[in-house]
């Protein structure tokens, strides 16, 4: 699909003048369109990044286990098979909905920073931004959470032991499964700094160079790290020989973890953010996620428009003005919400966005050097999504993250455990851009056991007749992928039109539109540079987007992975 181009699509972005957004992060209670329906799915639906993952997902399904089941044993199969992505050294965003009592929850199993972090080891001597120690090698990695959380799912929600849904995960990890064109792709951006580290040189390479396709990648060091957890739980990671071997790993190759940071780690449970638009419900990410706060801002400044009988370049023009000025607030004030008050209410309110909207012009672009918040003007499919409706009518909404493809490139050794480069994530400097180009100041500030911000938005819409799951990697551009879908899913696309549709997306800074190839017209995007936006238009697509779709009225199923990617298997079975 293409949103922007002239006469195509008016009505999917006239929802966003239907009305004011009313958005609420204290957990307004589920309205009416909950369940129109008491009829259940019968079927289960999965969409991830690999299709070895969806079937694990399925095995557990059909071993008796519920959709929570299903999305331990889909992460921990995520982890082995498209570690450029995900793993058990990262972290990870479960949004669940229980469909016995109703329960939405956000599940917050993000990793921290360990207690001895500094912002110094991070900076050179001249006291700039040191990005390769933020990104590379130990110093760069938070302490885990996505094993915490599988525990959590589990224990909390699932039906079957732990044990069982880790059991493909762990076959796969002895097994080997075969490199594919994605793997090989990813790979290649991390060679070097992979050869840094023998473990994990030894663990993704062969003979320090890319694996053909085809070459089989056993990982023997995390199947027997999987089977520690399988069997004591969050003692099996987080206590004992595992944790012994990653604290002396870390420190011997420079870090400075201790056995207290992994075994104080602990799930957080939060109330998600709830926002009611046009006739559909939507329930989002809160913070440690900045995502859904920033998507409740930009309904909220363009509620007020008619944008159905505005031109192509208007319409752009306004999304990204809002899409602007929420990227601006994420910098400015959003944190761990354990560390940091942030003013939420104010952040959701409608008259707030009013106040945001007063400054647009609908005839010049607002240059984000010239609103408040910085004097600064500094940039994947490094994080992986899966989403799941179980028979029962149980759904995951899962974000997980290593950060950057194959994260630090960094491996303990005897773990087999690739650790995560999440610590660029904090705002190692104010104002200074991170890998995205993201900014930020204090309340993303580093410190012990704190959780860096996120911009992974795992995210549920429900209609009168129609619930979606939905979910993207993609970095800094997560949260306006999901903002598109979630109005692709408004004005009735069906899944397979919400991950095809074409993308366009700004940030504050850089100070650019960025657009897919045919996402926008070449009359659009010269009108747009009148304006006094910049444009970088069709040079690369992005995203990796997996949904499903339950149709409540008719029990229809509907699940799809993003054409970008060959590796993602969507199946209802």
């Amino acid at each position: 699909m293409n949103l922007f181009r002239p006469l195509r699509h008016f009505a999917l972005l006239a929802v966003l003048c239907a009305g004011a957004v009313h958005a609420a992060g204290d957990g307004a209670p589920q309205g009416s369109q909950a369940t129109a329906t008491a009829a259940v799915p019968g079927r289960t639906a999965i969409a991830s990044a690999h299709f070895l993952a969806t079937e694990a997902g399925h095995e557990i399904i059909a071993a008796g286990g519920n959709a929570f089941d299903a999305a331990v044993a889909v992460a921990m199969a995520l982890a082995v098979v498209e570690p450029s992505s995900s793993g058990i050294g990262g972290g990870a965003f479960f949004l669940l909905h229980r469909a016995s009592d109703g329960k939405d929850v956000f599940v917050d199993a993000r990793e921290v920073a360990p207690a001895a972090v500094s912002r110094d080891w991070y900076l050179d001597d001249a006291g700039n931004p040191d990005r390769d120690r933020s990104v590379n090698g130990p110093l760069a990695a938070g302490i885990p959470g996505q094993p915490a959380g599988l525990v959590w799912l589990a224990e909390h929600y699932g039906r079957l032991p732990l044990a069982k849904s880790l059991a493909p995960a762990i076959r796969l990890a002895s097994e080997g499964f075969p490199v594919d064109e994605k793997y090989r792709q990813l790979i290649g951006m991390r060679v070097e700094a992979l050869r840094r580290h023998p473990d994990a040189a030894r663990q993704f390479l062969v003979a320090g160079e890319m694996p053909e396709l085809g070459h089989v990648i056993v990982q023997p060091d995390l199947a027997r790290t999987i089977e520690r957890l399988a069997e004591r739980g969050f003692d099996g990671f987080y206590k004992g020989t595992t944790a012994r071997r990653l604290v002396t790993g870390v420190n011997e190759a420079g870090g400075s973890w201790t056995l207290d940071d992994l075994s104080n780690y602990r799930v957080k449970e939060r109330e998600p953010i709830r926002l009611r638009y046009r006739d559909h419900e939507i329930v989002t990410s809160p913070p440690s996620s900045s995502g859904g706060v920033v998507i409740a801002q930009i309904l909220n400044i363009l509620s007020v428009w008619d944008l159905k009988k505005m031109t192509a370049v208007q319409r752009v023009h306004l999304v990204v003005e809002a899409m602007r000025r929420g990227y601006r607030d994420r910098g400015i004030y959003l944190g761990d919400p354990d560390f940091v008050e942030m003013p939420l209410a104010m952040l959701l309110s409608p008259d707030y966005a009013a106040g945001l909207r007063a400054s647009i012009r609908l005839d010049q672009a607002t240059p984000s050097s010239m609103l408040p918040g910085s004097d600064n003007a500094p940039r994947g499919t490094d994080t992986t999504h899966f989403s799941i409706i179980d028979a029962d009518g149980n759904m995951v909404s899962a974000t997980l993250s290593v950060n950057l493809p194959y994260g630090s490139a960094f491996v303990p050794p005897g773990t087999g455990v690739l650790l995560n480069n999440e610590m660029d994530d904090f705002a190692l400097v104010a104002d200074a851009p991170n890998a995205y180009g993201l900014i930020g100041r204090e309340a993303n500030a580093p410190a012990a056991g704190k959780r860096m911000l996120s911009s992974m938005t795992p995210t549920f819409v429900r209609g009168p007749d129609r619930t979606l799951v939905i979910g993207t990697p993609g970095g800094s551009r997560i949260i306006t992928m999901v903002l598109l879908g979630v109005l692709e899913f408004i004005d009735g696309a069906d899944a397979k039109g919400i991950v095809g549709t074409r993308r366009i997306h700004h940030q504050y800074l850089p100070d650019v539109i960025s657009a897919e190839p045919d996402a926008l017209a070449t009359e659009t995007v010269h009108a747009l540079e009148a304006m006094g936006h910049t444009v970088d238009a069709g040079r690369r697509e992005w995203g990796n987007m997996h949904v499903a779709i339950w149709n409540r009225a008719s029990g229809e199923l509907e699940a799809a992975s993003d054409p970008r990617s060959e590796s993602g298997r969507a199946i209802v079975r």
